[in-house]
């Protein structure tokens, strides 16, 4: 079994804290994550016009929706130092763009997969621009239909750009039935590329049998503390839990085989004692 990719999915989850964000990459490194993902916006862009001046609930007290974007939002001092960091760690990192400025300044690092969010699959300029870089492209399919899916791949392929794609559901938290991890080997099938899985679900059990199932990536947003504030951290995996998860994922591989039935060394002693052969 080809050993699955893990991307431990910080995203906004470090609320704007540089040493939250170095917290949880560190915790990403000692699980064993093969990388660890950000989130990248240009606020202005991003946010739509009638919710900019939208008051919000903060931590930081009330503010408008515009202004709390910006406070959670890492811009290059910060990422020069999560660059700086994820090499001493040892361990890769990505962001997501959602909007042509931030992958232009995503491009000033080397980081190894462009990931595009289930929200901009459709957007084709991003699409395209991303294919452009000559960086891996991963994208998930939360939220879409196959034939939005048909031509996400359709742009890809027309670009003639490697990636692979997520069977993702973008409920926050995401409900056990609404998983369909049936489709994991569905869009393998009808792609003919790598198909992972993005789990926004409470479990961890799903998101092994998601490797099982055929998903060669993985990613899991990964929290300090659930019941931390913001719109991710529920969704999210805690410290032990990521563990867990990815001890699960490398013994899942370990076990897994080659599906070719033959006795085993360990059984040959045994073998002999109880059969006399």
């Amino acid at each position: 079994m080809k050993p699955t990719y893990i991307i431990a999915e910080i995203g906004i989850n470090h609320n704007g804290c540089l040493e939250t964000a170095k917290r949880l990459i560190d915790i990403a490194a000692i699980a064993g994550c093969d990388a660890v993902k950000f989130q990248k916006r240009n606020p202005d862009v991003c946010v739509p016009e009638h919710q900019k001046s939208v008051m919000r609930d903060t931590p930081w007290g009330e503010m408008t929706y515009l202004d709390y974007k910006y406070k959670v939002e890492f811009e290059k001092r910060e990422y020069d130092i999560i660059d700086e960091y994820c090499k001493e760690k040892n361990i890769a990192w990505s962001a997501s763009p959602w909007d042509l400025d931030s992958l232009e300044f995503l491009m000033g690092y080397d980081i190894p997969f462009i990931k595009i969010p289930s929200a901009m699959i459709t957007n084709e300029e991003l699409m395209r621009a991303s294919a452009a870089t000559g960086k891996k492209i991963i994208f998930s399919t939360g939220m879409s239909t196959l034939e939005e899916i048909d031509q996400a791949v359709k742009w890809m392929n027309e670009e003639d750009t490697p990636f692979s794609l997520l069977h993702c559901n973008s409920t926050y938290p995401a409900p056990l039935e609404d998983l369909n991890l049936s489709c994991i080997p569905v869009l393998k099938e009808k792609y003919r590329c790598e198909v992972g899985y993005s789990g926004h679900e409470f479990r961890l059990g799903t998101t092994v049998a998601a490797v099982y199932l055929g998903a060669t990536i993985l990613e899991r947003h990964v929290t300090l503390d659930r019941t931390m504030w913001g719109s991710d951290h529920l969704a999210s995996v805690e410290p032990q839990g990521l563990i867990k998860l990815v001890r699960g994922v490398r013994e899942l591989e370990s076990a897994y085989g080659d599906g070719r039935k033959r006795v085993t060394e360990g059984e040959l002693p045994i073998r002999k004692k109880l059969r006399g052969c």
